[in-house]
């Protein structure tokens, strides 16, 4: 990391910390924050929020690892959450995650090398009702079919396309 992108990072993790406050009751939301900056968590924000909060890195790290919800890897700009809670894969979810990874050539898991796509499977969502449920974006689509897929993958793609411009 050179100094012009350190120097942005504290700039940017600073501004949540000073959001919360410092508070470091607040460490998770503070986290989820910042994960919503740079899409993942990066060490050098983690050693920041530690040194602010003085609160040890292990113990960031520990609530970092904890919740599914952080990533310590970077993240695509589309990610893609297909449910495997019993609902969703008895309606098909096998079947909508295996199209997605064909289309995105992406095994669930991984991100792509241009951190354009994230695929992964997930264990509940808490929408059985809905199910099968794709998660694209923190947006729930629910009853999705094969046939759906492709307008989730085209969606995502225009989004990006927007977001290069």
């Amino acid at each position: 990391m050179n100094a012009e992108t350190g120097n942005c990072m504290c700039e940017q993790v600073d501004e949540v910390l000073d959001r919360y406050d410092r508070d470091a009751g607040l460490l998770v939301s503070i986290l989820q924050d910042v994960q919503e900056v740079y899409r993942y968590l990066p060490r050098e924000a983690l050693e920041k929020v530690s040194e602010a909060l003085n609160v040890p890195m292990a113990q960031v790290y520990a609530v970092a690892t904890f919740f599914k919800a952080f990533s310590l890897e970077p993240r695509g700009k589309q990610v893609f959450q297909v449910c495997m809670g019993t609902a969703c894969h008895v309606r098909g979810a096998q079947l909508i995650l295996d199209k997605l990874e064909r289309d995105l050539e992406l095994a669930p898991g991984t991100t792509s090398e241009d951190l354009d796509y994230t695929l992964e499977s997930v264990n509940c969502v808490g929408a059985c009702a809905l199910g099968p449920v794709v998660v694209v974006n923190d947006e729930v689509k629910g009853h999705i079919k094969l046939d759906k897929v492709d307008g989730l993958v085209e969606k995502a793609r225009k989004c990006l396309s927007e977001l290069n411009q």
